[in-house]
């Protein structure tokens, strides 16, 4: 009778621990606190018209917490079955330490270009491990009613650029909604995006990996040079304004111009009280190339021990169709979907600013490919050497000098 208890004792106990392993359900790991909602109310009941029977739990961290509490709890076994991962050395490097499955042959993937998984493949471009999801286009937004009251027409060229700026200056308005303090703003939305038209970007970029280019050469040099102009066009004091006081400061209709991501349309379009155009980075001189920073911004893997990875394929396969494509380019107002399918943006400005791909070669940001891994780590230096160029602090040649001199430590391609 003993021996009989403890095997039913065992089987029970067996049938718990199964059931804790929830068969059926999913979660959902993320930085994205502010898409909670999103998930919880459009896009996961969306899946469960498909799959009712599969509970999907979104489950954010905080994005400053998030890349070491997401790694403790893949060390101690605690992570969710989906991963959303930020795009290339973090997601390569769970990826390496086996965090990740390889995705190469899932359905869904086939809906997208090789230039959207990019940020989510190994170095040789032979392993894929996340889906793609959405990317940010960089340019700039304009108070469309200024320009009309000032006879604005919107720039094509830099030298008109600049002239649209001398223009608002002279009518004793802000030209460029524009501050150094945070330092980011100026690499990651002037630099590589204003500088993409000079360096022709894929081309100058990739160019950067392989040492075929440096940035001492004469395109990079020009496109910190273009930024050494912006000073006499900002608002008093920018050196000491944040990102969050620019969006205030163009919200409230005294600043003609801000250098932006596609991510603030939404904050302008709860808080500006005019209409919002937008326009891509000004070509060097008429009849150029257009080029845009069309960076990619996040993806989905799968957890490598996730007891669950059938449904997790599910979900993965879910989020390459066209459903998804549409829901979240719409639902979250300037983040694009990277999937070939074709998609109709309902706001006028995100549509207007994806719709510059038809025309616009794009790129993404100039360093964040294999050059940020080494020492000094160049994003921070970006963001520093950007922001003393603004501040006319730093010329475009030695803020050059400065970036090719500390990549030249630890950086030998070919070796």
């Amino acid at each position: 009778m003993q021996a009989k208890r403890f095997t039913r004792a065992a089987l029970v106990a067996a049938l718990m621990t199964a059931g804790l392993a929830q068969a059926g359900s999913l979660t959902i790991e993320s930085w994205r606190v502010d898409d909670k909602t999103l998930w919880e109310d459009v896009l996961i009941p969306a899946f469960n018209k498909k799959y009712p029977d599969i509970k999907v739990k979104f489950s954010p961290t905080a994005p400053t917490e998030y890349d070491s509490s997401l790694t403790a709890r893949l060390t101690g076994g605690t992570a969710g079955d989906l991963i959303t991962l930020r795009p290339f050395d973090k997601s390569l490097d769970l990826f390496k330490k086996g965090n990740l499955d390889a995705l190469n042959g899932k359905q869904g993937l086939e809906n997208f270009p090789a230039s959207a998984k990019v940020a989510w493949q190994t170095d040789d471009g032979k392993t894929v491990f996340g889906l793609p999801i959405a990317s940010v286009i960089h340019g700039v937004l304009y108070n469309k009613k200024m320009f009309q009251e000032l006879g604005l027409q919107v720039p094509k060229t830099t030298d008109e650029f600049f002239k649209v700026a001398e223009a608002v200056k002279k009518a004793g308005k802000t030209p460029i909604a524009l501050g150094t303090a945070d330092q980011w703003e100026s690499s990651q939305i002037v630099f590589t995006s204003f500088g993409a038209p000079f360096w022709k970007g894929e081309e100058g970029r990739k160019a950067l990996i392989a040492g075929t280019a440096k940035f001492t050469d004469a395109p990079y040099v020009a496109a910190f040079d273009l930024e050494s102009k912006f000073g006499p066009y900002l608002a008093k004091g920018y050196q000491a304004q944040t990102y969050g006081d620019t969006q205030t400061l163009f919200a409230s209709g005294k600043a003609a111009m801000v250098p932006a991501g596609s991510w603030d349309i939404s904050y302008y379009n709860t808080n500006a009280k005019f209409e919002l155009g937008a326009f891509p980075p000004p070509v060097p001189k008429a009849g150029d190339k257009c080029y845009i920073s069309d960076h990619t911004d996040l993806g989905m893997g799968v957890n490598s021990k996730s007891k669950n990875k059938e449904d997790a394929y599910k979900f993965i396969q879910w989020m390459g169709s066209q459903e998804f494509a549409d829901l979240y380019t719409n639902k979250v107002t300037g983040f694009f979907s990277l999937s070939s399918h074709l998609i109709a943006v309902k706001d006028p400005v995100a549509k207007q600013m994806l719709d510059w791909r038809k025309s616009c070669a794009s790129t993404i940001r100039l360093n964040a490919q294999i050059l940020n891994r080494g020492e000094p780590n160049m994003e921070n230096e970006l963001w520093n050497v950007n922001a003393q160029v603004l501040n006319g602090k730093m010329t475009g040649k030695d803020a050059a000098a400065r970036i090719q001199t500390g990549l030249s430590k630890w950086y030998k391609p070919g070796k």
